[in-house]
């Protein structure tokens, strides 16, 4: 009779270890479940600057747990010791995309602010398979085909000035005394059309970030680069942002705030 009280130990025993193991993949699974999820973020700045003006936006995605690369084009920022006379924009297209296929990037959130939309767009076209979502940053929405002077309709300023393969805007100071500064931008990436057509780049998720005096009453004639309309056509998520043409530099953290609520936009089926 002594068997009986054993074997029912033994398998309250078992039943005891299968209940706690049950409980701990379930804390395990829940853990899982809430857990943030960590993202590779690919900066791309604008005209002029260099990966810097991401600086500060960047460090606050990566105290969030997120990876961050700030790629600084040929020939600008700290690359402006390097030539600008052969530099157009399949250059700074490959500066992109070299550098997601050599780091082997998979899942990319990829950013452009101002011109850095025209190299983004060439990016999509070249590398849509690598890319999880976009954001273009008052930047520059181009149709296939199109340069950034085309898309301006500035391709003829006999008023321009151009010094060894630079554009030199008027607001720029060509003597600087501190870092970082903006620099001439090569002007061949300002002729150059980019491409794009592939349709897995027309389907990825885009959210348009428009920088405005006033979100609540902005629209799409608001902002310094005529992209709203564009991309309310293609059907990307626009949210209009607080701040001037450079606002990645005044709020960096509210800023990289939008991007983490807004990294799971889908774009709305357009008529």
């Amino acid at each position: 009779m002594k068997t009986l009280p054993r074997l029912l130990s033994f398998v309250a025993a078992v039943l005891l270890a299968g209940s706690i193991a049950v409980h701990a993949d379930d804390h395990a699974a829940s853990r899982s479940a809430a857990a943030p999820q960590k993202l590779t973020f690919v900066l791309v700045h604008g005209a002029t600057a260099g990966g810097y003006e991401w600086k500060k936006t960047g460090r606050h995605l990566e105290e969030a747990g997120h990876t961050v690369y700030r790629v600084t084009l040929t020939a600008l920022g700290e690359r402006s010791h390097l030539s600008a006379e052969n530099v157009n924009l399949t250059t700074h297209i490959n500066d992109v995309v070299n550098t997601i296929l050599f780091e082997d990037l998979h899942d990319v959130v990829l950013t452009g602010h101002s011109y850095g939309g025209m190299v983004i767009t060439g990016v999509m076209d070249r590398i849509p398979e690598r890319i999880r979502h976009v954001f273009y940053f008052d930047a520059v929405v181009p149709d296939d085909g199109k340069s950034m002077f085309d898309m301006f309709g500035n391709a003829e300023q006999p008023d321009r000035v151009v010094k060894n393969g630079r554009w030199i805007p008027p607001w720029l100071n060509e003597n600087p005394t501190t870092y970082p500064h903006n620099v001439g931008h090569p002007i061949g990436t300002l002729t150059e059309p980019v491409s794009y057509k592939d349709p897995a780049a027309l389907a990825l998720n885009v959210t348009y970030v428009p920088f405005v005096q006033d979100p609540a009453t902005a629209d799409e004639n608001s902002g310094m680069l005529p992209g709203w309309k564009r991309a309310k056509a293609r059907g990307w998520t626009i949210r209009p942002y607080r701040g001037s043409h450079v606002a990645m530099l005044e709020t960096p953290a509210g800023l990289a705030e939008l991007i983490l609520a807004a990294v799971d936009d889908r774009n709305t089926t357009v008529d």
